[in-house]
């Protein structure tokens, strides 16, 4: 990445995050002490009135911020910006070493997507920071009742670039594969590591990362997980809705399926350029109809009037990170191609709402006009 010689490059930044006893703070022990990570600083938030993980934290103690207890996700933000400009200020004036890579653990409460408003918007932090992805750890004993019991550890997986799956030696293999099924379905295509994997295959899965990688973004797309996999072409399928959850193995399909049912994912497609116009109406019109139900939508826009050069989006709840003007397409299909994972939408309702901006007319319609013929 180039720019102004003045101007600092921005600092990659990690977001942690996992339930309580996930295993965050033993990850992130081990993963400081790889090379990837040197000049690495660190930033942990805590839940409660006495600060205490930062204590388990091994030989890292002049690399470690300390922030105020509390919630990270909501009742101290402005805690955050004034600590992250703080850490801004005493590296440019050199009263702190020039670390290379920030990490953020936040409390195993937190939803990350207010984090990631921080980071993405705010004008002085955004310039700064490039977000380098959100590594999201799950418990594979506890995994299935957290996942059951709290909003908070779905929306983590579903904002995760990267799980880590934990503790898989204390749980049953079929428990395992039940825990990998669920989380496949909640996140599509994503990576699941074990807890003693490569801090390099870790970092390094934010959007400008995954622009210079085409193999890496054809598999972030996951387009050919889904149900239907490259043929949808812009058409409803009545049976996307469940995605393999009533298949987790040693499960009832009942219990599993009654928190997850309500999320799904698909995708869209245009076979003809889209006006960069359009695109922005759609999701503007998207978010303001649908809000916090929008979990997260990623894909490459082939714009009108930028042959070979699509636009790489993503977007976390309503969050939509700058998008990236890819050189070349990562792969020889040159459609426009947007995966959504959305919480209690129908996936009918969006496409005709996406087939409206492209002037399209979709299946449902038709097949509505037909009737009344």
């Amino acid at each position: 990445m180039t720019g102004d010689p003045a101007r600092p490059l921005p600092v990659p930044l990690t977001l942690l995050t996992g339930f309580l006893g996930a295993g965050k703070t033993t990850l992130l022990n081990r993963l400081l002490k790889d090379p990837a990570l040197a000049g690495t600083l660190v930033l942990i938030n805590e839940f409660g009135e006495i600060g205490l993980d930062h204590l388990m934290i091994e030989g890292v103690e002049e690399n470690m911020i300390l922030l105020e207890s509390g919630c990270l996700c909501c009742t101290i933000r402005d805690d955050l910006i004034v600590t992250l400009e703080d850490l801004l200020r005493r590296r440019d004036n050199g009263r702190i070493a020039a670390f290379s890579r920030l990490v953020i653990e936040t409390t195993g409460l937190a939803d990350p997507a207010p984090i990631l408003n921080v980071l993405i918007n705010h004008p002085y932090l955004a310039m700064r920071f490039r977000l380098d992805g959100v590594v999201t750890l799950v418990d594979a004993v506890n995994g299935m009742a957290t996942l059951d019991a709290h909003e908070e550890a779905r929306r983590q997986v579903v904002a995760a670039d990267r799980l880590v799956l934990t503790k898989t030696e204390l749980a049953a293999p079929e428990a395992v594969a039940a825990l990998r099924e669920r989380l496949d379905g909640l996140n599509p295509g994503i990576a699941i590591l074990a807890p003693d994997a490569p801090a390099n295959d870790l970092i390094g899965a934010g959007l400008y990362d995954l622009a210079q990688q085409p193999q890496a973004l054809r598999h972030w797309l996951a387009e050919d997980v889904l149900p239907g996999g490259h043929h949808h072409h812009g058409h409803h399928h009545s049976d996307h809705h469940h995605h393999g959850h009533d298949h987790a193995h040693g499960q009832d399909p009942h219990d599993v399926n009654r928190h997850d049912a309500s999320i799904r994912a698909f995708a869209l497609t245009a076979d003809q350029p889209v006006a960069r116009t359009t695109f922005d109406l759609f999701w503007t019109l998207l978010r303001s109809i649908h809000g916090p139900r929008l979990l997260r939508l990623k894909g490459l826009v082939d714009i009108a009037g930028e042959p070979g050069r699509p636009l790489l989006v993503h977007a976390v709840q309503q969050i939509l990170h700058p998008p990236i003007q890819l050189e070349a397409w990562p792969d020889a299909d040159h459609r426009s191609r947007l995966v959504l994972i959305v919480k209690d939408i129908e996936e009918d309702t969006v496409r005709k709402l996406w087939a409206a901006f492209l002037g399209q007319v979709s299946e449902a319609t038709d097949q509505e006009r037909h009737a009344r013929v």
